[in-house]
């Protein structure tokens, strides 16, 4: 199936500080930029270490100019990597790309450079020397593919302010796709809490964004979101662990889930089933990049049934196991095809340390495009089990985080959310549909 580009218009708020950091100039000032969502097919685009191999994902991405004289590039928003990365092999056929040869302020950085030596080492694998004394990077996937390219810095242009010397990977080879919807991005910027990660280049105190299911507008701000109309924020501490540890990403946002509630009722689990284990295995990410939420076994066991038995009376399940819906999600439903809207289902709460995120409505159930029984329709249940993936982390997906406001408070280290309509901020912004 082509993929689906489903754009929007939102706003972007850049509400940059005086901090300084190692390679940027700061400068204040208030900037507008696009935003869109894409639905890309798998295999279609590279998949961060902790990224999941879909059949489908959705992704937010962002348009602006890299390099003097500037180049268009777009580049998807995902809070589950560091290294922002451009596609630069420009012998590639029907994919945008960089071309660090007409940009007269690239500048490609040395092996021995600290920023080289230093900043990888959170990487799947730290960056080595190349044959031209070249900071050389490679980046692993999770369906163990890989891409190779070279770390360097260049000028980005948001909204006609130019930013220089931000470190980027000028990837060269290991990328693929599969069609021509599926070829539209350029590149990745990453958003995690890594020191080459762009948000922390620029140093913003905090971001925060809000994406609406209901006509996918949306509005994301880098910097502070002090506004007095938005509804309070529960927060809950960022998890940080500085030990190395196997299977904990350390420069993730990751928070702790203590417990999962259907309706009123908590699932019978105790809270060691959502604590990450002596080797690191067991984290909650929070992840823009991930489209839905993938629980560990005995949590989306435990899930899995609480929510069969109690839909069970006005469901019916598909009773197919050779579906399995993007490998991980096999509590699939059959829905009338002429019905207009969804029962009542009882939603899902996941309870955070001194925070609860409620997921109810549409974002319970997801249509699986192209799989039709008879006059059915097939959906899934939108929560997964992470370990038929073979990812041993808890990963919190966008479609789980729509219609929240969700804040990511670096100065703090702490997240702070709660259910806004996305639409309507969007129109506090002065974005309108």
């Amino acid at each position: 199936m082509n993929a689906i580009s489903l754009l929007f218009l939102a706003a972007v708020y850049l509400s940059f500080h005086t901090k300084t950091c190692f390679c940027l100039a700061p400068f204040s000032q208030m900037l507008v930029l696009p935003l869109k969502t894409q639905e890309l097919q798998s295999g279609s685009f590279p998949r961060s270490p902790n990224k999941l191999p879909f059949h489908h994902n959705v992704t937010l991405t962002v348009s602006l100019t890299v390099g003097t004289p500037p180049q268009n590039v777009t580049m998807v928003l995902d809070t589950g990597s560091e290294l922002s990365w451009l596609q630069c092999n420009t012998t590639r056929v029907n994919q945008p790309t960089f071309d660090s040869n007409r940009s007269t302020s690239y500048s490609p950085i040395n092996c021995s450079s600290p920023t080289c030596t230093n900043r990888t080492r959170d990487f799947s694998l730290p960056a080595s020397c190349d044959s031209k004394n070249l900071c050389h990077a490679t980046l692993s996937y999770a369906d163990a593919s890989s891409a190779e390219g070279n770390l360097a810095s260049d000028t980005f242009n948001f909204g006609g302010s130019d930013i220089p010397g931000v470190v980027f990977g000028c990837m060269d080879s290991g990328f693929s796709s599969n069609s021509d919807e599926d070829s539209k991005t350029t590149g990745l910027m990453g958003m995690n809490r890594g020191s080459l990660s762009f948000v922390s280049q620029m140093s913003f105190p905090k971001f925060s964004y809000c994406i609406s299911g209901f006509d996918f507008s949306g509005v994301l701000l880098l910097g502070e979101a002090n506004f007095t109309w938005l509804t309070p924020l529960n927060y809950t501490p960022l998890i940080q662990i500085s030990t190395p540890l196997p299977y904990f990403d350390r420069v993730a946002y990751t928070v702790q889930l203590e417990g999962i509630k259907v309706s009123d009722k908590v699932l019978p689990l105790p809270k060691s089933v959502y604590v990450p284990d002596h080797t690191g295995a067991g984290q909650t990410m929070v992840d823009s990049g991930t489209q839905f939420t993938f629980l560990l076994g005995p949590a989306y066991n435990a899930l899995r049934n609480e929510f069969l038995n109690q839909t069970g009376k006005f469901l019916r399940v598909l009773d197919d196991p050779n579906f399995v819906f993007q490998g991980a999600m096999d509590l699939c439903y059959l829905v009338p095809q002429n019905i207009t809207s969804l029962p009542l289902l009882p939603a899902v709460s996941l309870m955070f340390r001194d925070a609860e995120m409620k997921v109810s409505g549409d974002r319970l159930l997801y249509r699986a495009r192209g799989e039709v029984r008879g006059n059915d329709s097939v959906y899934c249940f939108t929560f997964g089990n992470s370990e038929l993936l073979g990812i041993e982390a808890y990963v919190i997906g966008n479609h789980h985080q729509q219609n929240m406001w969700m804040e990511f408070d670096l100065e703090k280290s702490r997240m702070g959310f709660a259910q806004v309509q996305c639409d309507l901020a969007g129109q506090r912004f002065g974005v309108y549909h």
